[in-house]
């Protein structure tokens, strides 16, 4: 079993249309897991705030909120969706 590189857990609640919102928008872009949005999601919103960003790859692993240094991290699946918008 590999170890957990995410010692953070971050539990929410929401309604249900706000997570048909969220798998509406995972599905769209064709991510890996609903954890994986809405890290993708809190990333993209703190890069609005003006948070730096890096490149990744499109392991769910891949998509954090910051990265080791403390910048928003890399914009894994927004660079494979020609659809998305920034």
């Amino acid at each position: 079993m590999s170890e957990l590189t995410r010692g953070e857990r971050l539990q929410i609640m929401l309604t249900a249309e706000e997570l048909q919102a969220v798998d509406d928008w995972r599905f769209t872009r064709r991510m890996p897991s609903r954890a994986a949005a809405v890290r993708e999601l809190l990333r993209r919103g703190l890069e609005a705030e003006g948070f730096s960003t890096a490149s990744s790859g499109q392991k769910s692993e891949s998509f954090g909120v910051l990265d080791g240094a403390g910048n928003a991290a890399p914009d894994g699946a927004a660079k494979k969706d020609a659809g998305a918008t920034r």
